[in-house]
């Protein structure tokens, strides 16, 4: 991969584990190395932050979240000296106007004729009509002040379209948490007479993941595609949904929390892989052992993952939807494997670790005229 000739800093508003390769990997082409600052999530975020890096310049800073839901902002104490001290040649900010530091950072670095690189979700429409103006209005003018910006999704990019910001300087990278895998396509057998499929979850157990709509999904199907469900994790509402199982469907098994070897023992063996709630990055790592998945949709991020030809996408919430998917899905067992190619194939070419720092090169080189 080609180098970025210049000394990069990055900032984020937490800094969850699950980046820490990311960021390393992206360290690796800074020829001037790369400075990241993160503060510390709120109590009730369940973020776990004890990412240790290879290469990254790691500074941790302190936020201070003030008001909570529409009102919500918060303050990063620390970023402006970790500027001075980093003196980053490109700044890659993340494109959230609640952090009421960005628009200093952005002007320490304008003051100095520096480049800023935005990273963000995109600019999605209020579904109210005067908020809505007013957001997108306030939206605007402050990506204007980023020199490129990067999004997760296509649309994300088409959001920030419509805000006006200039296509050629919009960079799509696919948010990745794993490398294109090195193993091969894990070869699953052909259905007996007396197969059942087994479907998997794996994420922390938290209301928002929605494992209590996946139960009453699997229970709503027909005997004969009832499947074996794993439910990989531990969390919060553990017991509470081991409760629900054991009334609603006996046949799913908690498995409590899987990594490595384990992990990837039940990946290898399972059929259809469903995240029926947020989250996402799950959804990789299954597809990089050759599953099809069902995913609810989200932020945008799982358009460009989940595809008709590896899998199917659900309204947040959509019991129905959830139902006819794993309907679909369990009836013909040898689409579901052709689907689970699809799925390897996807992750190893087109959305991994590599592909994106690729793109977050390509995005600081574009800006950067030395």
């Amino acid at each position: 991969m080609k180098l970025i000739p210049v000394r990069l800093g990055l900032q984020q508003r937490v800094l969850a584990d699950y980046r820490a390769p990311f960021f390393d990997t992206l360290a690796e082409v800074c020829q001037g190395g790369l400075g990241l600052f993160a503060g510390q999530p709120r109590a009730n975020e369940m973020v776990e932050t004890k990412a240790v890096f290879r290469s990254v310049q790691f500074t941790e800073g302190q936020n201070f979240h003030l008001f909570s839901g529409a009102l919500y902002v918060y303050w990063q104490k620390g970023l402006m000296r970790w500027l001075e001290q980093w003196q980053p040649e490109v700044l890659i900010l993340e494109t959230n106007p609640r952090n009421l530091c960005i628009f200093r950072a952005m002007r320490w670095m304008k003051s100095r004729r520096r480049p800023v690189v935005g990273w963000g979700l995109g600019a999605p429409p209020s579904q109210r009509w005067a908020l809505g103006i007013l957001r997108q209005a306030i939206r605007r003018r402050f990506i204007s002040g980023y020199d490129a910006l990067i999004t997760y999704s296509h649309q994300g990019a088409e959001e920030y379209q419509r805000l006006g910001f200039p296509t050629e300087r919009i960079f799509v990278a696919p948010n990745a948490v794993v490398p294109s895998p090195k193993h091969p396509m894990p070869q699953r057998p052909n259905p007996t007479p007396d197969f059942r499929p087994t479907v998997l979850f794996v994420g922390r157990l938290q209301k928002r993941k929605r494992v209590d709509l996946l139960l009453q999904a699997c229970a709503a199907l027909e005997d004969m595609i009832r499947p074996r469900l794993w439910v990989v994790g531990d969390g919060p509402v553990r017991q509470e949904l081991e409760i629900l199982a054991q009334n609603v469907y006996p046949e799913a098994e908690f498995l409590g929390a899987r990594r490595g070897a384990e992990l990837e023992a039940y990946l290898r063996a399972a059929d259809l892989f469903v995240l029926p709630g947020t989250g996402g990055l799950a959804l990789q790592q299954a597809m990089a052992y050759g599953l099809p998945v069902i995913a609810a949709e989200a932020d945008g991020t799982q358009d460009d993952l989940v595809r008709p030809a590896n899998g199917w996408r659900v309204q947040p919430g959509d019991l129905d939807g959830m139902i006819n998917s794993l309907r679909t899905a369990l009836s013909n067992i040898s689409m579901l494997r052709r689907m689970g190619e699809e799925s390897y194939r996807i992750v190893r070419e087109e959305i991994n670790l590599e592909t994106m720092v690729e793109v977050f090169a390509r995005a600081v080189r574009s800006v950067w005229s030395g």
